[in-house]
């Protein structure tokens, strides 16, 4: 597969999105930037409160078009929410997360 058809293929993917998909993620980019809690602006910026505003965020970032349009950030916030499952899954098992095995 050439570069060009890499491209076109991810523009696909890309279009996929809606355009309250795409707005999700440009938030997540630049949300630490606004005044105020996160929440209030969650709630402000897309009228949804936060449980169905991350509920959203985490379905999207397991689609293919939400890696194609912003592939650093998805990972990113893949690997935080792998980090807070290991967390709460050693919590519940009791471990302690700074132990060494």
């Amino acid at each position: 597969m050439s570069v060009a058809d890499a491209q076109v293929q991810g523009a696909d993917r890309t279009s996929d999105l809606s355009d309250r998909d795409r707005r999700i993620l440009d938030f997540e980019r630049t949300w630490w930037k606004l005044q105020g809690s996160k929440e209030q602006a969650i709630r402000e910026t897309f009228d949804l409160s936060s449980t169905r505003y991350y509920q959203a965020l985490n379905s999207l970032i397991d689609t293919p078009g939400a890696l194609a349009y912003d592939a650093m950030l998805v990972k990113r916030l893949q690997r935080l929410r792998a980090g807070r499952m290991r967390q709460r899954t050693a919590r519940r098992l009791g471990f302690d997360q700074g132990e060494k095995a």
